[in-house]
């Protein structure tokens, strides 16, 4: 019999990461000139959203992986007990890649795959979280693209009149810091409700 894919491992890798990613900017604070900390810390933020759509991706696939019934459920569709890894993403992600828009187009991708009461959906959805997944997206585009547009949704999301750059401010009262911390938490618990 196959191995399941282990969700909670998945959540415990991201963990880890976020905390080099936490390091990696108490570095650049301590070696680096204003502008290139500023660069740091929206390299880390892109980096941030990264590692958390791996999470997402490996914790999807892990949850069709254990139990087609979830994915059945959703499709309508009977599928075999056991499916490996690699048909389970593409499933998911077909020949591209996986991606989603902000928070509410994670929900909207996670209840494609499990239904409404699945713990990834529960866990994504707490309003415990929701700020940190909103700045995540927004501030992680405005890094990555830095358009009129990425900028408008950055500042709005975070209601800020005035924002140089995703890094300026970021780096300010440990903002980066509680988006790590926040988006650990919600990693943490997706490994304490995980059952492999």
């Amino acid at each position: 019999m196959p191995r399941k894919k282990s969700v909670k491992r998945s959540a415990i890798t991201f963990q880890e990461r976020a905390n080099e990613i936490l390091e990696f900017v108490k570095s650049a604070r301590e070696h680096l000139s204003e502008k290139h900390i500023s660069w740091a810390y929206e390299y880390a933020i892109i980096r941030l959203y990264r590692e958390f759509e791996v999470l997402m991706l490996d914790a999807l696939v892990g949850a069709i992986n254990n139990d087609t019934s979830t994915l059945s459920e959703r499709t309508g569709i009977p599928f075999p007990k056991h499916l490996t890894d690699e048909v389970c993403k593409y499933l998911i992600v077909g020949n591209g890649y996986f991606d989603f828009k902000g928070r509410d187009g994670l929900i909207q991708t996670l209840k494609r795959f499990v239904p409404q009461n699945h713990y990834l959906v529960e866990v994504v959805m707490k309003d415990d979280y929701r700020e940190a997944l909103e700045q995540l997206s927004v501030l992680r585009n405005f890094a990555a693209h830095a358009s009129t547009a990425a900028k408008t949704r950055a500042k709005r999301t975070v209601q800020q009149q005035r924002m140089p750059d995703a890094g300026s401010w970021l780096k300010k009262q440990k903002r980066l810091e509680n988006i790590v911390e926040n988006i650990k938490s919600l990693a943490k618990e997706i490994e304490e409700r995980a059952p492999y």
